[in-house]
């Protein structure tokens, strides 16, 4: 199906330690298992239509989890930051990151810097890792941003409006998602970008991350494909 292509596909990647357990392995080979997941919905978007890819890799909250897993996820990113770039250069895939990104390591800070750049160039899918995101604290950050353009007299209240909180997030730039797929069967949205899915579809798989694969990723944009999309309006009546 051509018609009703899902642009912007945002995902809660969830799932990887409770993978790991059911199948008695360690949480960390959760964790990997999980990337190369990323990497293969990173290699099998465009080829359904996709243009923008979001993916919520850490969030603000992650940080309160074990040392150890914490410290092995920070190698894990700077391995694929390291490993990766030259991929996402042949494939023409741009890479983006949002968030506190001041909350990483500086060597990561730096890693994403650079692929950002060196990347910026490119015209095929877009691919933005959300990283110590939160929802809440990236409106929180707009608000203030708001405020201070206010009082510098650079911006006139009376002239806010959606567009101009848009432009002030994170995702500033970036279209909304069409599409938000959560993984594990959780159902909730996990503080991620709850202004820009105002109306987005959502879906919900039962499927862990690590168990989430190029067909389990068709899956989710072909329900995509059924749905009408109503943005506040109702469908129209039925002639008799």
């Amino acid at each position: 199906m051509t018609k009703n292509i899902p642009y912007h596909v945002a995902i809660i990647m969830d799932g990887n330690g409770r993978w790991a357990e059911k199948k008695n392995l360690p949480r960390l080979r959760g964790h990997e298992i999980g990337g190369e997941r990323v990497e293969e919905i990173i290699r099998a978007a465009p080829g359904y239509g996709v243009r923008y890819l979001t993916l919520y890799a850490f969030s603000k909250e992650n940080w309160q989890r074990p040392p150890k897993e914490v410290s092995f996820l920070m190698d894990l990113l700077s391995h694929y930051l390291d490993h990766k770039l030259k991929e996402m250069m042949k494939n023409n895939v741009r890479f983006n990151a949002i968030g506190r990104l001041t909350d990483l390591p500086e060597t990561i800070q730096k890693k994403i810097t650079r692929g950002m750049n060196e990347t910026k160039n490119n015209t095929g899918l877009v691919t933005t890792f959300a990283f110590s995101y939160s929802s809440r604290l990236e409106i929180t950050e707009a608000c203030r941003k708001m405020a201070l353009e206010a009082a510098q007299g650079k911006l006139n209240p009376e002239s806010i409006d959606e567009k101009t909180v848009s432009d002030h997030l994170y995702t500033a730039g970036l279209p909304d998602p069409d599409l938000l797929i959560r993984t594990s069967g959780e159902m909730r949205i996990s503080n991620f970008l709850l202004w820009q899915i105002s109306y987005t579809e959502l879906y919900v798989t039962d499927k862990y991350w690590p168990e989430f694969t190029e067909e389990e990723f068709a899956k989710a944009v072909e329900a995509y494909q059924k749905r009408e999309r109503r943005f506040g309006r109702t469908a129209p009546l039925e002639k008799v």
